[in-house]
């Protein structure tokens, strides 16, 4: 299954890099591709894309995501809301990360709520993160709380990261009981564990003095790292291969009768993706292209090892040389494939950062 989607992705690619495809067959194309990367259309052009999160382009850079299991990073900041004024105080706040955007077969793996630092602040505090699962109404009732995480607060340097897993869990299955994050921060003395923090050690909220690129680069930001569907279901397929793969290696032996050219046997050949010839550099922000390659070549009888075939493409290949007309020769394809990432704007303009499986070909070999 992986070895088929990522040889449909290639072919989509190379169908709408061809300057001859007319315009039926190119959208048809486009569209079997865009199915395959999990987008459910094509992004609206933008006139001017938005700037890229510096967490997600270190991410990027990085080309892996802190979340196990997860190929998906998105950033979200605080939206403002009317509820803002009754929390005026720095120590208490309430934030609310619109996730609506988050397609729904999309799995929470992650959730980093990342604060930063307040400057020149002393003494010992703690920041408590909790789930607002019920808000409360004044007079009424009063809200109902799920603590996420405790994070105790030292005078220092450095971005103070909360965890709110637990919290992204729940929004993304039950998006119309997403009522934000409560965040306070304690003093933590002898004296009293929770009394407000005065001058807290990190920043919750803007104050009227914050110009907007100061606040920009201060506020809290919600990293949220998820695993789609189609590459949950590559990982559980690879995980089952794994478990059950054999022990034993398959033993090599064969003499080569005829000797093809090296360029004649199946190999791994160039194919550059540049996504301003296929039209999509608009909406994709990182890279501008990348290195898919694509397999091509014989596999003659006998296979020499380097082209790991297996023992099905043996057998077949042993039937060609004895009939050619019973069996064709078995295929080359690609035997080994790695991942790339991907910066792109979504459907509402936000940057996201995906790793996506099976798009680049490592290794061929013959089946």
């Amino acid at each position: 299954m992986r070895g088929a989607c990522a040889c449909a992705v290639v072919c989509a690619l190379v169908a709408l890099c061809a300057a001859r495809l007319d315009e039926s067959a190119r959208a048809a194309a486009e569209k079997q591709l865009l199915a395959l990367l999990g987008l459910p259309r094509r992004p609206p052009p933008r006139a001017r894309p938005p700037p890229v999160p510096r967490a997600l382009r270190v991410l990027y850079d990085s080309r892996a995501l802190p979340a196990a299991a997860a190929n998906t990073a998105r950033s979200f900041h605080h939206t403002p809301t009317p509820l803002d004024e009754r929390f005026p105080g720095d120590h208490r706040f309430r934030l609310f990360f619109n996730v609506s955007g988050v397609p729904a077969d999309e799995v929470a793996r992650g959730a980093d709520l990342s604060f930063q630092r307040a400057v020149g602040t002393t003494g010992r505090q703690r920041l408590l993160l909790y789930d607002v699962v019920r808000p409360g109404r004044r007079g009424h009732s009063e809200p109902i709380l799920r603590l996420l995480d405790s994070v105790p607060l030292r005078p220092g340097e450095g971005i103070v990261n909360a965890d709110a897993l637990g919290a992204a869990r729940r929004w993304l299955k039950e998006p119309k009981h997403n009522h934000g994050l409560l965040v306070r921060v304690l003093e933590e003395d002898a004296a009293s564990v929770s009394r407000d923090a005065k001058f807290p050690h990190v920043r919750v909220r803007r104050r009227v003095t914050d110009e907007e690129e100061e606040w920009r680069t201060a506020q809290p930001l919600l990293m949220l790292y998820t695993e789609d569907e189609r590459a949950r279901a590559s990982r559980e397929t690879s995980e089952r291969l794994t478990r059950s793969k054999r022990a034993a290696q398959r033993r090599g032996h064969r003499a080569h009768h005829r000797r093809k050219e090296a360029r004649e046997i199946c190999q791994r050949r160039p194919l550059f993706v540049d996504f301003a010839d296929v039209g999509w550099s608009d909406w994709i922000v990182a890279p501008h292209g990348y290195d898919a390659y694509y397999c091509q070549g014989d596999c003659p009888f006998p296979l020499p090892d380097h082209l790991n075939g297996t023992n099905h493409a043996i057998v077949q290949t042993l039937v060609n040389s004895v009939n050619p007309a019973t069996v064709p020769k078995a295929c080359c394809v690609p035997t080994q494939l790695s991942s790339i990432s991907m910066l792109y704007m979504d459907e509402v303009n936000n940057v996201v950062l995906k790793n996506y499986q099976d798009m680049m070909v490592v290794g061929c070999g013959c089946r």
